[in-house]
């Protein structure tokens, strides 16, 4: 096990429980930033490429986010994944596992910026969040991430009790 890539998962997995506990899109947006951040940097040391391409990818956004949310950012980013994506389907890779993780990867991404992008609500964006989250677990099980994996359960499970709880809220 790399601990030194390990670590970067750990923090990434703290920094991102923090991220969805915010009361503002921006908040979310800004910390969840920082975590991608080293979530890449983990993916990247572990030679899980697409996820460190995404996660990457989803830094950069998230950051543009904090100050633009219009189309033209949403469809370049969109493309940006899609252009990543059909590199990584002609690069030569080898095996049909290759091809489940490119979709699983990217599939997760587009959500997330779709999600990040376009939503303003912090409860939609958690809701949306679930799927993206758990396409990402199944991406962490199949590349052997340790962290990715634990990083994914943790933030399935933070968005599950933040809905809960903003639902007891609304209730009382």
């Amino acid at each position: 096990m790399n601990l030194l890539a390990e670590s970067f998962g750990v923090l990434a997995l703290v920094l991102n429980f923090i991220a969805y506990r915010q009361p503002s899109a921006n908040g979310y947006r800004l910390i969840s930033a920082i975590a991608l951040g080293c979530l890449s940097v983990h993916f990247f040391m572990i030679e899980a490429m697409a996820g460190s391409i995404v996660t990457g990818i989803a830094f950069v956004r998230n950051l543009v986010a904090l100050r633009w949310q219009g189309p033209w950012v949403l469809w370049s980013f969109v493309a940006i994944n899609i252009g990543f994506l059909l590199y990584e389907i002609i690069a030569p890779q080898g095996g049909q596992a290759v091809y489940w993780a490119l979709a699983l990867a990217y599939s997760s991404s587009i959500i997330f910026t779709v999600g990040s992008i376009k939503l303003n609500d912090p409860a939609l964006i958690r809701r949306w969040f679930l799927l993206a989250e758990s396409l990402g677990l199944m991406y962490s099980v199949l590349v052997g991430s340790v962290s990715g994996t634990v990083f994914n359960i943790v933030n399935i499970t933070s968005i599950l009790l933040k809905l809960l709880q903003d639902r007891r809220a609304a209730n009382l």
